[in-house]
Formats: C-alpha cells, sequence, structure tokens
C-alpha cells in the first residue's frame, strides 16, 4: 500500500499535487482513482491510521445507478469476488407488493458489507499509480491564496503539522464534513423526523432473497437486506414517537418491530452476531458543493434522508462527476474554476429533484394523496412498476418518472374509483330490495 511517512512541519512543494482529497471512503478514493487516471497526482489523506477502517452505520446497499461508475473503476470483480450479492428491491406498501417486473434491463444493486467493501475500495486506491494514501492525519485547517483554496493543513498521529499545496481540494470526508465547515460553504439543513436502528443477524433467508426488501409502513420503514458471508442486514427507520424503546434496549426493540410488521422476514429465527447500532440525529445536509479551489463530493456535499439508500450510490457517482469535469483542467486545457463549474451544474442536475422529494418526506409524513395512487398503480400494473424501479434506483429523475406515470396511474386508479362506487350502489340496491 503506497502510505507516505511524514516527517513533522513539512511543506509539500506546491507542485507536488494536483489534488489533495480529503477522506479515504467511497466517494474519496473513488474520487482519487480517476482523477489519478486521468494523469493527476493525488494525495488522499485519511484521519484513521487503521487502513482496515470502515464507516459502521450504513446499510450499504449500492443502488443500480452506481453500477455503471463502479464498472468503470474495475472494482466490480473484485466485489464481487469478496462475496457481495447482486439484488434488487422490493417494496411492501398497504396496496401490495411492489417489485422489479419481468424483463427489467436495469443493473441488480450490489450488498457487501462496509467491514469488507471500505478496506478493498481504499486498497484500490492506494495502488493505482499517481495516487499517495497518507493516513493518520487529520486535517484541521486550509490554505488560501486570495479567496482560492490551495491546501490544506494536517495533524498526525504525534500532534506535528503537515502542510499539502495542491490545485484542487476535495472534501470527501462524509456527513459532518470538516473541510465544508473550514471553507465557509453554504448549507442547506433540513432536520429529520425518524431515527435509524439495524444489525446483521445469521439465519433464514427471507422472502424475495437474494432481492432486499422494505416495507413502507407509513410513515414508518423497516427493511431487510440480504449480504456477503450469508448474513441479513435488518434495519427499521421509524419516526421518533418510537425512540423510548429503542433507547431502552435497541436489540430487543428491533427484533419486536421487525416481528411485528406485515409479512414479517424470519428474524425471530435468526441470531444477532454484531451489536445493533443506531442513529438519532439524521439532519439532511446540503453544501454547496465547489468554491475557488475547492469541492465536495458523496456525503459531505450533499447527506441526504438515508432512508431511500442512496449514500452509496451517490458517493461513487459524484466522484465520477468531479473527476470528468475537472480533467480537461488538469490536463491544461481550461482553468479550473470552469471544471468546477461544470461539476456544480452536474451535481445539481442530477440530483436536485431528488433531493427535492426526500426533503419534504423526511419530517416523517404520511404519503399524500398522488404517493398513494402512484404505490396502488405500481402494484397492479408492470408498466408503471417499471418506471417506478428506474426512479427508486436513481436511474431516472422524478420529472421523467411523473411524465411516464401520471397518465396510468390516474386511469388505473379511476377505474378502480369507479368499481368501488359500482359496489357501494351494488349493495344499497341490494338493501333498499
Amino acid at each position: 500500500m503506497a502510505d507516505r511517512t511524514h516527517d513533522p512541519d513539512i511543506l509539500a512543494d506546491p507542485a507536488d499535487y494536483d489534488a489533495a482529497i480529503v477522506g479515504a471512503s467511497l466517494a474519496g478514493c473513488a474520487t482519487a482513482i480517476l482523477l489519478a487516471r486521468s494523469g493527476a497526482r493525488v494525495a488522499l489523506v485519511e484521519k484513521s491510521p487503521d487502513p482496515q477502517a470502515f464507516k459502521r452505520i450504513c446499510t450499504h446497499y449500492l443502488q443500480s445507478s452506481a453500477v455503471p461508475t463502479i464498472e468503470r473503476l474495475g472494482l466490480l470483480e473484485p466485489i464481487m469476488r469478496a462475496g457481495a450479492v447482486r439484488s434488487r428491491a422490493r417494496l411492501w406498501t398497504r396496496w401490495g407488493w411492489v417489485g422489479s417486473p419481468p424483463g427489467s434491463v436495469l443493473p441488480s444493486g450490489i450488498n457487501l458489507r462496509r467491514s469488507v467493501l471500505d478496506p478493498l475500495v481504499r486498497q484500490v486506491a492506494a495502488d493505482a499509480p499517481g495516487v499517495e494514501l497518507m493516513t493518520g492525519l487529520t486535517v484541521h485547517e486550509l490554505s488560501r491564496v486570495g479567496d482560492r483554496v490551495s491546501g490544506v493543513q494536517a495533524r498526525d498521529t504525534h500532534g506535528h503539522t503537515v502542510k499539502l499545496r495542491a490545485r484542487l481540494v476535495v472534501g470527501a470526508d462524509g456527513r459532518d464534513s470538516r473541510v465544508a465547515k473550514l471553507a465557509g460553504v453554504r448549507a442547506k439543513i433540513v432536520e429529520h423526523g425518524r431515527f435509524a436502528y439495524g444489525g446483521y443477524f445469521e439465519g433464514p433467508a427471507p422472502a424475495g432473497s437474494p432481492h432486499a426488501s422494505l416495507w413502507l409502513l407509513d410513515p414508518d420503514m423497516a427493511a431487510v437486506f440480504p449480504t456477503d458471508s450469508g448474513l441479513n442486514f435488518y434495519a427499521v427507520m421509524p419516526t421518533k414517537k418510537h425512540l423510548p424503546q429503542f433507547r431502552e434496549d435497541p436489540a430487543k426493540a428491533l427484533v419486536d418491530f421487525i416481528s411485528a410488521i406485515p409479512e414479517a422476514p424470519p428474524i425471530l429465527a435468526s441470531k444477532l452476531v454484531e451489536p445493533v447500532l443506531g442513529k438519532l440525529d439524521m439532519t439532511n445536509v446540503a453544501h454547496t458543493p465547489t468554491a475557488p479551489g475547492l469541492a465536495l463530493v458523496g456525503d459531505a456535499a450533499l447527506a441526504i434522508d438515508p432512508l431511500w439508500g442512496v449514500g452509496c450510490g451517490w458517493a461513487f457517482q459524484s466522484a465520477e462527476w468531479l473527476a470528468d469535469s475537472v480533467a480537461p483542467a488538469f490536463a491544461g486545457a481550461e482553468p479550473l474554476e470552469k471544471g468546477l463549474k461544470r461539476y456544480r451544474r452536474l451535481h445539481a442536475r442530477k440530483l436536485r429533484g431528488h433531493t427535492a422529494m426526500m426533503l419534504d418526506y423526511a419530517g416523517g409524513r404520511k404519503f399524500n394523496r398522488g404517493e398513494r395512487g402512484l404505490f396502488f398503480a405500481a402494484s397492479r400494473d408492470d408498466r408503471v412498476a417499471a418506471v417506478m424501479e428506474a426512479f427508486a434506483t436513481r436511474n431516472i429523475g422524478p420529472a421523467r418518472m411523473f411524465a411516464s406515470t401520471l397518465p396510468r396511474t390516474a386511469l388505473i386508479t379511476t377505474r378502480q374509483a369507479l368499481r368501488r362506487r359500482a359496489g357501494r350502489q351494488s349493495v344499497a340496491e341490494r338493501a333498499e330490495a
């Protein structure tokens, strides 16, 4: 592993790095790999000194929309060799199950525990020519030339200062991004009305395996994700009225909640193999993803409602968007700021619609009339279900989803309403007779 050992108080040559990436998790490593392939010299800075470090609270599901990026990175084959499970998603609603219709052309998503995925991706990044992995460094300050970010200042595990200068600083340091705070970029904060708990269980395969199953309990949520090593990740995301029982005994509350849902998976016949972990504060944070000399990727740019399982996929995808956007600048074909402007626009175009809908639902509300009609139609019609799958896996945006489903949804729900009216009239006529 290309892991640099630093002498204290070193000032790196200004020409040493095209990019200094803060955070060596999924987004940071993907960015490093792609930038290095385009010829950039990359410093990949990670605060943990342990190369096996991984994110502990995560459903780990990789949406279908991220699979092409994972293939481009050369990660799909190693991920599959590590035991990953290819799966689609099936949704329980009170109107019926909504799943992937026969003949779906979308790629399956990927399930692999972060304890396996993170070290794997970090190793590939560290081995990439042009990437220098620097572990055990905690960034505490950004360097600037005028109003432009020009590097980072970090401390190693002994308290020594390391200064790195780069044409571009990339914040890939997650939901509570210190880089974003130090840069002072604008943040949109939206409170979350739910909390999350989950744990890995060994036991019988749930119905529908290897596909993930999600229960949209309106407004609560439960899920099971079959994953590597024969394990199933059971998770819940209830509204905060359920919080007292989870605070008292998270493992018991998780099992009780899952076992009580309709068509419950076999959690009672399963054994918990790791402690149940939870997250109480899931505040949505959307940062402006660029500033002069700076870009944010993954959760550092957009930490959104985890109910929809988009964080891991968008980590890879936003890395790809950034790397492609700034590659011409690193090749000397244009100013860096032009590439950053391109990335900012692309990030907004790809994610703005999804973000708006997720923020609207994150407060813990129940489904509105339009959503109820859409789930009703998708549970009965393969054409609506196919569009729903493309949208739910983030392969298409909400505008295209609504344009493709509204006419047929209206037809299906109108027919149902007419049948109900006819049924009520028949009952009334029989009563009169």
